[in-house]
This record gives structure tokens, C-alpha cells and sequence, in this order.
């Protein structure tokens, strides 16, 4: 058994606003499956594609802001391109922020609702991911934590050092979920999270059995009656259960 990254999860102030900055940051196509919801996905692509792991942007009343441990980043293909998309991002409503220390071969943005994220300059690496290169978790450990999502979804482990660990589609396409060492203390529920899908006929009840039992926990988010299952990984980080897959 195994489960699907199927999707970003953002909570927004204004649902609509942010769901529609970043479909014009990717490139890609606006829906909503109800009220409270956008969906947005690559176009051509049937969800869920693990080629492009969609964003899904739900509203919530809690205004704060602050540094989330996950993020992502964007790829590039030339300093040209880069520099054309920072303006294009800065259009669109991003603002530049001050990294101090973690200050690199990066631009750090945040979205209009304050959540940080990076375009980076060309690599080899992610010459192939589409216009998200990585889906980056912070976490003290790096190594203790791609143990149990190594375990938990269906990608596949390819670096693991004590600064970083990766992990791509087992199809070898799409974003990397790259794992980043980082001395920052989690101090609130994040606000932006991944959400798992089973694989078609396979328990969602048993894929969250099978994930407390590499070190998931249950967390209580005043979510109530939901047809997903809410769970942290073994650094603190929550996610979702969806399903039934298909």
C-alpha cells in the first residue's frame, strides 16, 4: 500500500484572490469543486497527475501570517527567464522579502497573502519539473523524516544527506518533495500542507492505520465530521488523508 501526492494545500483569507495569483504565476487553469474552494491544476492534466501536483486554496477566518515550514519553488530555465518571471510574480501581487541569512542563488517572495516561496535560478536538476521545481518541508532532521514519507507515499528516495533529502514520482516526473534541514522551532499549525490520496480500492482508514504506525499522530483542528483523515508526520507537520481514491 501506498498513497498519492496529489496536491498543495493553502488556508486563505480570500480564496478566489489567492487561488487566482497562483494560477497565473503557473500557468495554470482556475475550477472550484464548491463554495470556500479553488482548485488549481495544470492545464490538460487529469487530477490527480503526478507530473504536476495540484494547488488546492480553501478559505479560513484566522488572518495570521508567519513563516510556514512549507513552501515552494520555482523553476527557471535561463537568468533571462528568471528575472521575467520575478517581475511577472511582482505583478501579480508578490512582494520581495528581506532572507537575511538564507539569502542565496534565489529570489524570495511571498504570495499576497504573505506566504514565502522562491523562484531559483536554472539547475539541471530541475530542468524537467514544470514550473514547480520542489515542494520543500522545513524540519530539524532531514534523514529521520524521508524515512517515514519514503514509506508513506509512492515517490521515490533520491538524495539523503544531514542538510536535505529528496524525493520524486516514482514516474521520475513532476516536482521534487525535498526535505531541508533548518534550526527553526515549529510554534503554530501550519498553514500550508500536503494532502495525500489513496490509490483506487485501497482503505483510507487503513492507509491512516498503516501511516500511525510509522509515526503519524491524529490531530484535532476542529475539522469535526470531514472525509478526510487529519495527521501530523513524525516532525509535527500536519496533512490530510483523502478519499476514497480513484
Amino acid at each position: 500500500m501506498a498513497l498519492r501526492l496529489v496536491q498543495v494545500n493553502y488556508k486563505a483569507r480570500d480564496e478566489v484572490a489567492l487561488g487566482r495569483f497562483w494560477a497565473d504565476a503557473l500557468g495554470w487553469d482556475l475550477s472550484s469543486e464548491g463554495p470556500g474552494v479553488i482548485n488549481v491544476e495544470a492545464p490538460g492534466t487529469t487530477w490527480p497527475d503526478p507530473a504536476a501536483p495540484g494547488i488546492d486554496v480553501v478559505v479560513v477566518p484566522d488572518p495570521e501570517t508567519v513563516k510556514y515550514r512549507v513552501h515552494l519553488e520555482l523553476a527557471s530555465t535561463s537568468a533571462e527567464h528568471r528575472a521575467e518571471l520575478v517581475e511577472k510574480l511582482v505583478e501579480l501581487g508578490a512582494t520581495h522579502v528581506d532572507a537575511g541569512p538564507d539569502d542565496g542563488p534565489w529570489t524570495v517572495l511571498a504570495d499576497p497573502e504573505g506566504n514565502v516561496f522562491r523562484v531559483l535560478e536554472p539547475s539541471e536538476l530541475y530542468r524537467d519539473t514544470g514550473p514547480i521545481a520542489a515542494i520543500v518541508v522545513d524540519c530539524a532532521d532531514p534523514r529521520a523524516l524521508v524515512g517515514f514519507w519514503g514509506e508513506a507515499i509512492d515517490w521515490t528516495v533520491h538524495e539523503v544527506t544531514d542538510e536535505r533529502a529528496l524525493l520524486r514520482s516514482s514516474r521520475g516526473v513532476g516536482p521534487y518533495l525535498e526535505f531541508r534541514r533548518t534550526p527553526e522551532q515549529r510554534i503554530v499549525p501550519n498553514r500550508v500542507h500536503l494532502d495525500l490520496l489513496p490509490y483506487r480500492g485501497d482503505d483510507p482508514a487503513a492507509e491512516a492505520a498503516r501511516l500511525r504506525e510509522l509515526g503519524a499522530t491524529p490531530v484535532d483542528l476542529g475539522q469535526g465530521d470531514v472525509s478526510w483523515v487529519v495527521l501530523a508526520d513524525p516532525a509535527g507537520n500536519e496533512f490530510c488523508v483523502l478519499g476514497p481514491g480513484r
